[in-house]
């Protein structure tokens, strides 16, 4: 098989699934990390052969991909805030709208040398991440999975950024004594009702891990009250807490927040949903 071929098929497969703007987006992806080619590339030489082994990746990848696996796990990696990061199905896929958490928090950390906490770190892309962008600050970061821990460090040092990772069931108040007192609180949480979960696309009911998305439907802001009193004791003056939220549960979560705090701002995303909160 050649490239032409090779690619017409993929976006052939895959439209079905993706529909054409997305399915040749996955496709440029996938020739683009595992061919190592990019589309100049077969359009330049559409008649190029495929040797075996090339083809046997892509046959793979494109199995994966019609099973509805998300590309990021199928290529075992995933940008986020300018950086590639490692993922696999322990942790969540890193979503544009938490690249603008980060960006929110960058934003309001006053100072430089400074602590941060990251609850629920997942791959580690929101700690190292802030990590990268404020290199002074103290950076810890805790998740109740050893396997999302684990890699979340192999991402800490890829990017040679220097996080406290803690193993800590954040649920369980008792174990908050652990921690210091921080001057920046920031997480994205689990957040979705579980009567929702029939409402989301299979690559993400399927394999992303569901003790990162999920919560059940008679406690839906079960971890933000946990943050809201874990910074009663934990936060240091004029320090903040940044979260990530439910769109739908915007207002009910500022109130939550308001019971314990003076300042609770919501922000919303590009896309005009309210998306994050801004306490102190």
């Amino acid at each position: 098989m050649n490239l032409k071929e090779a690619y017409r098929n993929y976006l052939s497969r895959l439209q079905p699934i993706y529909g054409p703007i997305e399915a040749a987006m996955v496709t440029d992806w996938v020739f683009e990390y595992l061919l190592q080619l990019k589309k100049a590339d077969v359009v330049k030489d559409p008649d190029r052969k495929i040797n075996k082994l090339s083809q046997q990746k892509i046959d793979k990848g494109l199995a994966q991909l019609l099973q509805h696996k998300p590309i990021q796990y199928v290529l075992g990696e995933a940008w986020f805030y300018k950086m590639q990061f490692k993922v696999n199905k322990q942790v969540l896929i890193p979503r544009p709208e938490t690249e603008e958490l980060v960006k929110l928090t960058v934003d309001n950390c006053s100072s430089t040398d400074g602590s941060i906490l990251d609850i629920g770190t997942g791959s580690g892309c929101i700690a190292i991440s802030l990590k990268k962008n404020i290199p002074s600050a103290i950076v810890t970061a805790i998740d109740i999975s050893t396997p999302a821990l684990n890699l979340a460090k192999e991402n800490a040092a890829t990017h040679n950024a220097d996080i406290n990772f803690i193993k800590l069931d954040f649920l369980n108040e008792s174990k908050w004594k652990k921690l210091p007192s921080f001057d920046i609180i920031v997480s994205n949480p689990p957040y979705i009702p579980l009567a929702e979960k029939e409402k989301l696309d299979k690559n993400v009911t399927e394999y992303e891990p569901g003790t990162a998305l999920f919560v059940p439907d008679e406690s839906p802001l079960l971890f933000y009250d946990k943050i809201a009193r874990f910074g009663k004791t934990h936060l240091n003056k004029n320090g903040k807490i940044l979260v990530e939220m439910h769109e739908d549960f915007g207002k009910a979560t500022a109130a939550l927040f308001k019971k314990h705090y003076e300042q609770v701002e919501i922000k919303q995303d590009i896309f005009g949903k309210d998306r994050m909160l801004i306490v102190s």
